[in-house]
């Protein structure tokens, strides 16, 4: 649903722009509301209020009685933020999200299946740099079949 990959910059009020075409993915799939929560790796996860709903069961599933699963939820959930996007398609990356990601101004927007990430531009760079080496080795651990 979200591919690609968009460069932008906070503005005066720490408003980024959806891209386009994750726009134009929100107006056909009828959704309004998103939301933005801590990811992994120190960028920002973004999901439609659908796809939202698919992670809280999955995570609300989890026992209560085990102590990641707390701690996990713990973190996951308080950094949780429903946004819904103004008319020009920007939205608002509260303090504390930027703080947690370390986006200053520059944001690089990367669409991952089923959500959107939003990073600093140096922390993309540093994790995309650092990584794209082993994607042809992650491929083959990740895509092989065991029989």
């Amino acid at each position: 649903m979200f591919y690609g990959q968009y460069e932008h910059t906070l503005d005066a009020k720490d408003r980024i722009i959806v891209p386009a075409k994750f726009r134009e993915i929100f107006k056909e799939h009828y959704t309004e509301r998103f939301f933005i929560t801590r990811g992994l790796d120190r960028c920002l996860f973004v999901f439609p209020e659908d796809e939202w709903k698919t992670q809280e069961r999955r995570f609300r599933d989890m026992p209560f009685t085990n102590e990641q699963a707390r701690k996990f939820n713990r973190i996951y959930f308080s950094g949780a933020v429903e946004v819904i996007g103004d008319k020009q398609g920007r939205i608002l990356i509260p303090s504390f999200l930027k703080e947690y990601a370390e986006i200053k101004a520059d944001v690089v927007i990367i669409g991952v299946s089923d959500r959107m990430e939003i990073w600093s531009k140096e922390k993309w760079s540093q994790f995309f740099n650092d990584h794209l080496g082993s994607f042809e080795s992650l491929a083959e651990k990740l895509l092989t079949k065991k029989e």
